[in-house]
């Protein structure tokens, strides 16, 4: 490895730091090509100017509302975010329980081992990755019984959060009813949370929901050849 020099500091050391007026035509740069004390100035002058304009918006609801959350998109972090969500909710007394349409229900990840730690029920309804599988018919009929599980869950009442990780995957192979699944969404308890994860969420799922993540790529260390780490990935 070669040794590498220290990056030069903002101003020669020794210097006291003395108060700059950002340079009104650094206005229109990235961030990425002012120093550090344009950086500052022009942060506190927007957060300022945030600040003072903020309005408490008007017509929000207060009190619970059932929330149809989905995480989607090609990018690391879509169940991860659920999880966190589980956790915050259970921490809050909420009842909670994950179904995992694509891992089967003996997977011992370490989000399983915290769940088990916590008491949170989860229940694995697939038999792993859909490019692994040597059975596509029953891996299909997997989903189908497992959406007839998760549906009996959102009817039940007994819940007041319900995660149904990697469900995506099911709708946008045909394995599951998109018009059961819109119907079921649609009656269930008004205070129920229901968070679904996957790629490519079906249109008409994002149009029904309330609040929707894309969780895009921008680098991944698999990429440059680094595998799956424990308590990362798995």
């Amino acid at each position: 490895m070669t040794d590498q020099s220290p990056p030069a500091p903002d101003r020669p050391t020794g210097h006291p730091a003395t108060p700059t007026t950002p340079d009104p035509s650094t206005e229109h740069l990235s961030t990425e090509h002012l120093s550090t004390e344009d950086r500052r100035a022009r942060a506190m002058r927007e957060l300022t100017e945030q600040r003072d304009a903020y309005r408490k918006p008007e017509g929000v609801s207060k009190g619970r509302r059932g929330l149809l959350i989905v995480n989607t998109g090609h990018g690391k972090g879509k169940t991860t975010a659920a999880l966190g969500l589980m956790i915050r909710a259970h921490g809050r007394g909420l009842r909670v329980r994950m179904f995992q349409f694509l891992k089967h229900d003996t997977a011992k990840f370490g989000e399983h081992r915290t769940l088990d730690l916590l008491g949170i029920p989860y229940q694995g309804l697939g038999d792993g990755w859909t490019w692994r599988s040597r059975d596509l018919e029953n891996s299909a009929a997997l989903a189908e019984h497992g959406w007839a599980l998760a549906r009996a869950a959102i009817q039940s009442g007994e819940h007041d959060l319900i995660v149904l990780d990697e469900f995506t995957y099911p709708l946008k192979y045909g394995w599951v009813p998109w018009a059961d699944v819109e119907a079921t969404l649609r009656a269930r308890d008004p205070r129920l949370h229901v968070v679904i994860t996957g790629r490519d969420a079906l249109p008409e799922l994002v149009a029904l929901a309330d609040t929707v993540s894309e969780i895009q790529p921008v680098r991944h260390a698999y990429e440059q050849g680094i595998g799956g780490q424990t308590g990362i990935e798995y």
